[in-house]
């Protein structure tokens, strides 16, 4: 399947998880193989020169995974609270509809490696501003953000390169 094809698959769901957020759901994507490996193939165009990829609780780990399984490369999890059962590093964030942390073990880079952060959904950054904290903290690069969807009215790309001019960041589809 094309590419482009495999994003018309996202549907839109009204007031999910409450009035008025507009969800994105994915998962037509990932129950169609070819869909599923066309973005897979996309995604894989942004490795250049990173060790790893890392992505967030829930989605991120589905879209990070495979791609760090067909890159031959390692995958770190960050997580919701409570979910990781070694030594951790929290950080709280913003979202949308309310507030959540995320967590990652204190060993999970090494010193100096550079990583891909991946997610679902750019929205607000709240999240993946969590996540950039989090791999620095733990003493590795965050060479750059690979999301599947920008939401660009939410000003998301803005928050992070404010705080991160560094960080390159990149969006298969901007709504």
């Amino acid at each position: 399947m094309e590419f482009e094809k495999a994003l018309d698959l996202i549907r839109q769901i009204p007031d999910f998880p409450k009035p008025g957020i507009l969800f994105l759901d994915i998962t037509p994507i990932l129950s169609d193989s070819s869909a599923f490996a066309a973005i897979v193939s996309k995604m894989s165009e942004s490795l250049a020169d990173v060790e790893s990829i890392a992505g967030i609780e829930a989605r991120g780990f589905i879209l990070g995974s495979a791609l760090a399984n067909s890159a031959g490369m390692g995958f770190i999890p960050f997580r919701k609270k409570g979910k990781l059962p070694y030594q951790t590093f929290g950080a709280k964030y913003g979202l949308e509809y309310g507030d959540d942390e995320i967590e990652v073990h204190v060993d999970a880079f090494k010193n100096g490696e550079r990583v891909l952060i991946v997610d679902d959904v750019l929205a607000t950054g709240g999240t993946l501003l969590a996540a950039i904290e989090l791999a620095e903290r733990c003493g590795a690069i965050p060479a750059r953000v690979l999301v599947l969807l920008e939401i660009a009215d939410l000003n998301g790309r803005a928050k992070i390169q404010e705080k991160y001019p560094d960080i390159e960041i990149l969006a298969l589809k901007r709504t």
